[in-house]
């Protein structure tokens, strides 16, 4: 039987505006463009929903002095002309030309909210695979102990250290302070950060390390699921790494006017179990749904946040309802994802 092979179809592109607006910002800014002896290439304003046209290495951007080159860019001894030195998508900023790759690893910044793996565990400090370039570093001093007690920790606490996290836990954590190496100190010093348990993890690649992940107000946050699924929990990672779960309510006899010290012994008991509770199929099937509404975003070129998830996963609703399985259909790949990604722009 002989073998057809067919053309890849291409990813959709969408852009936050259309090239007259674009045109008239760079008029605003003194009509400059990229010019040379190399073809012309749009000089658009740099926004976050925008897809540029790709670049590879060695390509010539531009040879105009005006410019000057940025990250993924160099120029060669004694000559003018900005080249790309990685494949990605033209960016500027001013008189700043950059290359944002198609691929990178994540590069932390302090604040950035992260899911990551524990990979080592060492005698004050668990290593962390975060997606960067190196592992970060969780202290010891930088989790809370059970019970909620602000303490020092001794030598006896040491020696329990892989009670708290062990190789291959999932934990969300803060960055906290960064080193001159590249690496990154983490901290769970809240009662948002800690262990993962009862839910799915995936993992999305892309610029910057974090695929369409976009640092937003809230990167975690409780959504009420639909079809009885009950609450859910989700957490993106600005690295990239995405972690959704069941909701585990605190415990009914809290005290409302207890303080914080108080609350942490209450709910510290379970932070750092590895036990993971009855997830009823309902719950179960939303969360699957919130996964490939996830994937249908970063396969279909847009941004991954708050506010995209949440409209995604209303919309991911309604197509199911028009399906011939209802509810039970959580498929959102190849013609849906694109009917998904039309809904959220509008195209």
């Amino acid at each position: 039987m002989p073998i057809t092979i067919i053309a890849p179809k291409p990813i959709p592109r969408y852009f936050g505006r259309d090239e007259e607006d674009a045109s008239d910002s760079d008029s605003s800014s003194g009509g400059a463009d990229l010019t040379g002896d190399v073809r012309m290439r749009p000089t658009k304003r740099v926004r976050r929903d925008d897809r540029y046209e790709i670049v590879t290495p060695g390509e010539v951007i531009t040879d105009d002095p005006q410019w000057m080159r940025g990250h993924g860019t160099y120029m060669t001894a004694g000559t003018t002309t900005i080249i790309s030195s990685v494949a990605g998508t033209i960016t500027r900023t001013n008189k700043l030309l950059s290359v944002r790759p198609l691929r990178a690893r994540y590069t932390p910044e302090v604040g950035d909210l992260v899911v990551g793996r524990i990979v080592e565990v060492q005698a004050k400090r668990w290593r962390v695979d975060v997606g960067s370039t190196q592992l970060a570093a969780l202290p010891f001093s930088a989790i809370n102990l059970p019970g909620g007690v602000l303490r020092k920790r001794t030598d006896t606490d040491e020696l329990q250290i892989r009670t708290f996290f062990a190789e291959g836990d999932l934990v969300v954590a803060e960055v906290q302070q960064l080193f001159a190496d590249g690496g990154a100190a983490l901290h769970t010093r809240s009662l948002k950060y800690g262990k993962l348990r009862n839910g799915v993890f995936m993992a999305v690649s892309g610029t910057g390390g974090g695929g369409g992940v976009v640092r937003s107000r809230r990167q975690v946050w409780t959504m009420e699921a639909a079809n009885g699924g009950g609450m859910v929990d989700v957490a993106l990672g600005v690295n990239g790494y995405v972690w959704i779960s069941k909701h585990v309510e605190t415990p009914e006899n809290l005290d409302k006017a207890t303080g914080i010290t108080n609350m942490e012994e209450s709910i510290s008991t379970t932070m750092y179990s590895s036990q993971n509770d009855r997830i009823e199929p309902e719950t179960m099937r939303e969360i699957a749904r919130i996964r490939g509404v996830v994937t249908a975003l970063i396969e279909n070129g847009l941004r991954v946040d708050e506010d995209m998830v949440m409209k995604g996963y209303n919309e991911a609703c309604e197509i199911a309802l028009h399906s011939g399985d209802g509810p039970e259909d959580v498929y959102l790949g190849g013609e849906r994802g694109e009917q998904l990604a039309a809904a959220l722009t509008g195209t």
